[in-house]
């Protein structure tokens, strides 16, 4: 989250009370995050106190959005812990501010668990799966937008910005990733929507009690594998180091599996995916650092901590194809 379009009480007052939700009591916006516009905004609706969150777009367009905020609808009216997008009287999901995308849902309750236990590892392995599952019969389709092919046109574009050690680790990845999306395993692996960016600061505990997953807003059609690996590749290394921790990958994959059980490809390929995750968010985390837009608020994450853990994931194999087969 980031301010980028500075939005007054006024205009936000105008949208929230256009849409049911009461009257605006409170603005703020928000600091985290790199990609959109977002306020918390706390409403009175009826001597009700009721807090949201408010979000302009400011890279996807009135053509993607349609993905992201109907796939929350679907997954909540599952019973997935999701941000509900508010309609207006129409039931449009998908409003305009400021001559931007933007939209409404509710704020979940809790807060992120950014020194998770194998526990909170468990619980976001089980709704994970629960997710991709509920996400089966979704209609829409939209491609992973950072996936393959924006890698493809992103590395040449950071590759001046690197070191030659980096440069060749990162285009040695990106080959690798490119045979193994060429190989039969490959293209065997279930799909559907993902949320491709399930961090931690992405998930909601009340105590041991996950409340929600959040940030939509990089999801769309993929592998199930690549979702998990983008977790493990968070919730399970070592911040510092960027160093598989057992423990809580174990306690993830197991707890994901109860629900839905990787298939063959899946257990081969877990280790490629976890590699192909690091790359995915090395990859952006260069471009954002090194060709960085102005915000109002804006916080960009440091490049090399991805690069870490691609190193990791490479030298380590051994341990995550027994994670795989575990």
């Amino acid at each position: 989250m980031a301010v980028f379009t500075k939005v007054t009480r006024t205009e936000a007052a105008h949208l929230l009370r256009k849409l049911g939700l009461g009257e605006l009591t409170a603005l703020k916006g928000c600091a985290g995050g790199i990609e959109n516009t977002n306020y918390f905004a706390t409403t009175d609706l009826d001597g009700v106190t009721r807090e949201h969150v408010l979000t302009l777009f400011e890279r996807l367009t009135f053509e993607q959005l349609p993905f992201y905020l109907h796939l929350m609808k679907h997954l909540a009216g599952k019973g997935i812990p999701v941000p509900d997008p508010a309609p207006d009287a129409k039931g449009n999901i998908l409003h305009k501010l400021k001559g931007k995308p933007a939209a409404v849902v509710n704020k979940l309750a809790g807060k992120s668990q950014l020194a998770p236990q194998a526990t909170h590892c468990a619980a976001v392995g089980q709704m994970l799966a629960r997710m991709h599952l509920a996400g089966q019969d979704y209609d829409r389709q939209q491609p992973n937008l950072r996936g393959l092919a924006w890698w493809n046109e992103t590395v040449p574009v950071v590759l001046p910005h690197l070191e030659p050690p980096q440069a060749d680790l990162i285009q040695a990845e990106l080959a690798y990733q490119n045979h193994v999306a060429a190989s039969p395993a490959y293209a065997a692996l279930p799909r559907g929507p993902v949320h491709a960016d399930l961090f931690r600061d992405n998930v909601m505990f009340d105590g041991q009690t996950l409340t929600g997953f959040f940030d939509f807003y990089f999801a769309g059609y993929d592998s199930f594998l690549f979702d998990l690996a983008v977790c493990l590749n968070d919730w399970c290394i070592d911040l510092d180091t960027g160093a598989h921790h057992v423990e809580r990958a174990q306690a993830m994959v197991q707890s994901y599996q109860q629900v839905r059980p990787l298939t063959g490809a899946e257990r081969e390929l877990l280790p490629a995916m976890l590699r192909a995750g690091a790359l995915r968010f090395w990859t952006s985390r260069l471009w954002d650092w090194h060709l960085p837009r102005e915000a109002a608020m804006l916080q960009p994450h440091d490049p090399t901590h991805f690069e870490r853990v691609l190193r990791q994931r490479a030298q380590h194999t051994a341990a995550l194809n027994s994670l795989a087969l575990g």
